[in-house]
């Protein structure tokens, strides 16, 4: 494990302790610990040391975001949006606007991506939102629902139409025209700061434009790859905590005279527990040394991880909770909070169901050159 691995482990420990319940219950994690975070370069971790980052690999990226979804969803939800605003502005801005934007990434300014509509969810390509050309800037209209992080965030890289393309235009939350409600009461990650965001003739610089004239679904797919990778790892994590709680908890309650453990029904629920974390651990292995290696499996291998990690929690967290019984119903609860925050996965970064189409196309695709 990298020394700044393990540091990074060591910080988000103490950052947590046990307060993630706490912060389940009021829907709010500490602005200050965020800020904190991302001046040690934990929430984007795989920004370039020149510009003050860690340089993380995929993989080592990976372990601390695995790590973080066992302690918090919400606070891993924070982590997969910054890295998000990273990533998209790393592969779509020029020399000068990476050096400005990650340097602040790194220096406590926190950042969210804002994709979804109240009419464009899985279908991105009906995305309403323009950037449009003026004198010389930019005015950006549209309205954003569920953009995760956003009630913390000091920039939004906002994804819109522009001229006969796409473009990501990177938008100050205190632009004048900008308006942040948050999402009241979510079921899931209920402290990632999810918002609601509008923009109302916000004017900007040109050079505040990424990507301008791009296709807006190699837009829309650029950041995605990102998250779909962010979030697999993320419920790794989920698993881990629901694997050690149903674990510790079955071992030690007894039930008709011996361990809830021995009792063939619930032992099966624990392994049923170990293989899916062990399942989606090596899919996102895979996946992260694929983007390590910028290999052409790359797109797939993310697809896989995303799929197989967010099903697997999903079911496995309502596992854990049957193994828990009552202990799992209290409100703020680890494993309670696993079987929201799970679900939850099921549908960001692109469905389940979307995930499937693309698995689907990929095996007919495959099959169809193989003859």
């Amino acid at each position: 494990m990298p020394d700044w691995l393990a540091d990074a482990r060591a910080v988000l420990d103490a950052g947590v302790g046990d307060s993630a319940a706490e912060w389940d219950l009021a829907g709010l994690l500490p602005e200050d610990l965020l800020r904190a975070l991302g001046k040690r370069g934990v929430l984007c971790a795989e920004v370039p040391a020149a510009y003050g980052g860690l340089a993380a690999t995929s993989v080592d990226n990976g372990a601390l975001t695995a790590h973080a979804g066992a302690l918090c969803s919400s606070l891993r939800s924070v982590m997969t949006s910054q890295g998000m605003a990273a990533w998209t502005i790393s592969r779509l801005g020029d020399a000068g606007q990476r050096r400005r934007y990650l340097s602040r990434l790194v220096d406590g300014d926190l950042a969210a991506v804002a994709f979804s509509e109240a009419d464009a969810g899985s279908d991105l390509s009906a995305i309403a939102t323009t950037i449009t050309s003026d004198g010389d800037g930019v005015v950006v209209d549209g309205q954003k629902v569920w953009t995760t992080a956003a009630r913390y965030a000091d920039l939004i890289v906002v994804v819109g139409r522009h001229g006969d393309g796409g473009a990501a235009v990177v938008v100050p939350t205190d632009a004048p025209g900008v308006t942040v409600t948050p999402v009241a009461h979510p079921s899931g990650c209920r402290a990632a700061g999810h918002a609601d965001v509008r923009l109302d003739g916000v004017r900007l610089p040109a050079d505040a434009v990424l990507g301008g004239g791009q296709q807006l679904a190699m837009l829309v797919t650029t950041a995605l790859a990102y998250g779909r990778m962010s979030v697999a790892w993320g419920c790794v994590g989920i698993l881990r905590a629901c694997l050690t709680e149903a674990s510790a908890h079955a071992a030690r309650r007894h039930q008709f005279g011996k361990p809830l453990a021995e009792h063939q029904l619930v032992a099966g629920h624990l392994a049923d527990l170990l293989a899916a974390e062990r399942a989606a651990t090596a899919v996102c292995e895979h996946a992260s040394r694929c983007w390590d290696d910028r290999s052409p499996e790359l797109v797939m291998a993310t697809v896989v991880a995303k799929y197989v990690s967010s099903t697997s929690a999903a079911r496995c967290a309502a596992d854990a909770v049957q193994v828990l019984g009552s202990v799992a119903a209290r409100d703020g609860h680890v494993v309670a909070r696993a079987y929201r925050d799970a679900k939850l996965m099921e549908l960001i970064e692109g469905t389940n169901e979307i995930c499937r189409l693309l698995l689907a196309q990929h095996a007919v695709s495959g099959t169809t050159r193989g003859r």
